[in-house]
C-alpha cells in the first residue's frame, strides 16, 4: 500500500478487531483473566492518562510512548516489537497509543503498561494525543513511515524518536522503509536498527481464563471491513454446509453490523439455532479470544481474526485477495494455510485492500479448496452431525 503515510494494514481496525484447545508452546504466557485485565505495572486502570506517576523511590518513571493507532490485527503483528521494547527497557513504563477498544488485547500481550486511547476516522493518523505530564523519554512510531505519524509523536517533545526515515522529516534518523516486507518483520527490523534485539516469532498469546463459548467448533468469519477482502457469503455457506455434513460443529462470527451477513451464511448452510456469535455488537476481546482459543479451526479472510488465530495457535485457513500472504499471512511452520491465487504474470502485485468490490484473486478461491485445506490441518476428530435446521439460526447477543 504505497504513497504518503505508509501503514501496516490489519485494514479492519474498527470492525474486525472484536470478535475466539490447542496445545500452547513452551514459551507461551499463562492464561489471563477476563475481568478488567490489569496491565503490567500500569499503576492504574487501562486507558488512564499517562504521566505524573512516580516509582517506589519517589522519582518519575521514564516512559516510552508507542504509536500504533490501528486495529486488532495491526496490534498483534506488532507484538514482537512491543515485547522487544519491554525487555530492552525494563525500568520504563510502556504506553501504547491505540484505540480504547484494544485495551484488553493490549493487556494480553504482556508488554503494555498503559493504553492511551486514540480517536481517528478509519485508518487515519490521530490529529492529537491526549498526553499529560512530562514528555516521554522515547517515542516509537509503529504506525507507519510518516510523515504524519512522525509529526504526531514529535509534538510530544520526546527525548528520542525511533521511526523509519522519511525525506520530509530528515531530523528523524532511522532505517529505510521497505514496501515488500512482512508486517511482523518490518517492526522488528525497526527496533533492531536501534540495537534492540527482536524476534518476529515472539507473537503468541496465552488463551484467556474464560471458558470457550463453543469448544471444538469450526469458526467461520465472513465479514471484512472492505468488500475487496470479503469472500462471498454463498461460498462461506457452502463451506459451513460441507463441514456440518462431515460432523463438525460450525459457528459463524459477526462484528457490529455484520449480523445479517452471518445469519445468511448460517441459514443457507442449514446450521442450527444459536450458530451465530455476535452481530448486534462488537464482541469483547476476551470473549472473542476465548472462542478462537477453543475452536477446532478458523476460516477467515485477511482480517484481525486471522491474526488472533495465529497468536493463539488455533489452526486456520486464511483467504487472501488484494494483499499477498507474504506480507500479512500467518508464519510458516504453524497449523495454518494461506490461500491466494495471484494474477498470472503479475507476481506479487498488490491490489486495493479497501476496494468496494471483491478482489478477483479472492474470487478464485473455491469452497472445495477451502474444505481441502481444512482437511489437511491437524484437526481433532469430529462428532456426528446434528439434524439439519428447519428454522432460521438464532443470534447470540
Amino acid at each position: 500500500m504505497g504513497g504518503g503515510q505508509q501503514r501496516g494494514p490489519d485494514r479492519d481496525g474498527d470492525r474486525d478487531g472484536r470478535l475466539g484447545t490447542v496445545a500452547r508452546p513452551a514459551g507461551a504466557r499463562r492464561r489471563w483473566r477476563s475481568g478488567a485485565p490489569a496491565m503490567s505495572g500500569a499503576g492504574g486502570p487501562p486507558g488512564a492518562p499517562p504521566g505524573g506517576c512516580d516509582d517506589r523511590n519517589g522519582g518519575p518513571v521514564p516512559e516510552i510512548l508507542v504509536l500504533r493507532a490501528l486495529g486488532l490485527g495491526d496490534l498483534l503483528t506488532a507484538v514482537p516489537a512491543l515485547r522487544a521494547l519491554r525487555r530492552h527497557h525494563p525500568g520504563h513504563r510502556l504506553v501504547l497509543a491505540a484505540p480504547g477498544r484494544l485495551a484488553a488485547a493490549a493487556a494480553a500481550t504482556g508488554a503494555v503498561d498503559r493504553l492511551l486511547p486514540t480517536v481517528a476516522p478509519g485508518r487515519e493518523v490521530p490529529a492529537r494525543l491526549d498526553w499529560t505530564g512530562p514528555p516521554p523519554e522515547i517515542a516509537v512510531d509503529l504506525h507507519g513511515n510518516g510523515p504524519p505519524s512522525h509529526l504526531l509523536v514529535e509534538r510530544l517533545g520526546p527525548g528520542r524518536i525511533l521511526a523509519y526515515a522519511h525525506p520530509d522529516t530528515p531530523r528523524i534518523v532511522g532505517p529505510r522503509w521497505r514496501a515488500d516486507e512482512h508486517e511482523r518483520d518490518r517492526w522488528c527490523r525497526l527496533v533492531r536498527w536501534y540495537g534492540i534485539p527482536a524476534d518476529p516469532a515472539d507473537l503468541r498469546l496465552a488463551a484467556p481464563a474464560t471458558p470457550p463459548p463453543a469448544p471444538g467448533a469450526v469458526v467461520l468469519h465472513p465479514g471484512a471491513d472492505a468488500a475487496a477482502r470479503r469472500w462471498p457469503a454463498d461460498r462461506f455457506a457452502a463451506v459451513a454446509g460441507g463441514l456440518r455434513e462431515r460432523g463438525h460443529r460450525v459457528v459463524v462470527t459477526a462484528g457490529a453490523g455484520e449480523g445479517e451477513l452471518a445469519q445468511r451464511v448460517a441459514e443457507r448452510a442449514g446450521l442450527p439455532p444459536g450458530s451465530v456469535f455476535g452481530g448486534t455488537r462488537d464482541v469483547p476481546f476476551v470473549e472473542l479470544a476465548a472462542l478462537v482459543a477453543g475452536a477446532r479451526a478458523v476460516v477467515v479472510g485477511d482480517t484481525g481474526l486471522a491474526h488472533l488465530a495465529t497468536a493463539l495457535g488455533t489452526p486456520s485457513v486464511v483467504l487472501f485477495g488484494p494483499v499477498a500472504p507474504h506480507l500479512w499471512g500467518p508464519p510458516p511452520g504453524g497449523p495454518h494455510r494461506a490461500l491466494w491465487h495471484p494474477d498470472p504474470g503479475a507476481g506479487n502485485r498488490q491490489g486495493d485492500a479497501h476496494g468496494d468490490v471483491p478482489d478477483t484473486r479472492l474470487l478464485r478461491i473455491t469452497p472445495g479448496e477451502v474444505l481441502h485445506a481444512l482437511a489437511g490441518l491437524p484437526l481433532p476428530a469430529a462428532t456426528p452431525p446434528p439434524p439439519r435446521a428447519a428454522a432460521p439460526s438464532g443470534t447470540r447477543p
